[in-house]
């Protein structure tokens, strides 16, 4: 799942979530065909021929379809549990800094789930971030042979996260899902503003400037330009799959939106279509990957209001990164924040 941006995570179908789509470029498509966010589709709501005979039991079950209805259009992230999986974390409490996550999948037997569908190079993408969205991990665990998954992950400060599993079962007929699960760091604990609005982000040297619009209900283009030196990247390279990866968090509840690319590339423009899910406040981060070397660019954007990213939303960069030896592939994994 690391990859792109027509925020579908969250596509255009899909009111409640982003929509997938990557790099804009002149005439080079995208390395793996884009996905869809949201993880499959769901089915839907039944018409009223198909509702409950109205007899005793009747309000019961029309009850039930309104909720799992509901819970069908809700953002990836929300829940622990969802269609017959659930997020298991067997270190909920890591102490400040390094430190090694290990957690599970589990079915509605509560068995630990072995077998998984690779997407964008990974049976499973896992994410953490802060709840105060100025801390952001992308990881790449390791399973191990009884299901168990482990990764080492930078936590710089006491306070509460959230840890985000973002994965297909290779079930017959399964759908892709994201569960979301609560993280603390025991300690003192000093919550840090959301940085401000500003249309550019700054990281190792690059300059990362985002365009468009981001509107609640409806579909519309960011756009991200990445530079370096003062000069337009035009050989991005491909991250999992793309040219480049995004997530967005909604600030409040932390609903997961996860992006892919739109075709093109290799920069500097990475194109994505997005539909917020709702009015309000959220927090990009595009992922992309030159020289060898993963980036992250953060950016505050709000849906709803006029601003710096088009009519409707405003972007800001900054956000906290992890030392220079995280940002490599390695036996515990990938991390850049």
């Amino acid at each position: 799942m690391n990859t792109g941006v027509k925020i579908t995570a969250f596509a255009a179908a899909l009111a409640a979530t982003f929509g997938t789509a990557y790099g804009v470029g002149k005439g080079v498509g995208p390395v793996e065909e884009p996905q869809k966010a949201g993880h499959g589709e769901h089915a839907a709501a039944p018409t009223p021929s198909e509702s409950p005979a109205a007899d005793g039991h009747a309000g019961h079950e029309e009850g039930a379809t309104a909720d799992a209805s509901a819970a069908a259009n809700l953002p990836g992230g929300l829940q622990i549990s969802q269609d017959g999986y659930t997020l298991a974390l067997e270190t909920p409490t890591p102490a400040a800094g390094r430190s090694v996550l290990k957690f599970s999948i589990k079915d509605a037997a509560g068995r630990k789930v072995t077998a998984f569908t690779t997407e964008h190079g990974k049976e499973l993408h896992f994410i953490v971030a802060s709840r105060d969205l100025t801390t952001f991990r992308h990881l790449h665990p390791v399973k191990a042979a009884d299901g168990t998954w482990s990764v080492a992950a930078d936590l710089p400060a006491a306070g509460g996260y959230k840890a985000f599993a973002d994965f297909k079962p290779a079930a017959p007929g399964a759908k892709g899902v994201t569960l979301g699960a609560d993280l603390s760091v025991p300690g003192a604990y000093a919550p840090k503003p959301l940085p401000a609005a500003a249309p550019t982000a700054t990281v190792d040297g690059y300059q990362v400037r985002l365009g468009g619009t981001l509107d609640p209900g409806k579909a519309g283009e960011l756009r991200l330009t990445v530079t370096g030196g003062g000069k337009p990247v035009t050989d991005l390279e491909p991250y999992l799959g793309a040219y480049g990866h995004l997530v967005a968090l909604r600030d409040g509840d932390l609903a997961y939106l996860h992006v892919h690319p739109n075709e093109g590339g290799p920069g500097p423009d990475v194109s994505f279509t997005a539909t917020a899910p709702s009015a309000g406040t959220y927090r990009l981060f595009l992922d992309f990957q030159h020289q060898g070397k993963v980036r992250t660019a953060a950016f505050t954007v709000t849906a709803g209001a006029a601003g710096a990213a088009g009519t409707n939303g405003t972007a800001a960069g900054g956000a906290t990164v992890p030392a220079a030896g995280e940002a490599t592939h390695g036996a515990a994994g990938h991390a850049h924040g």
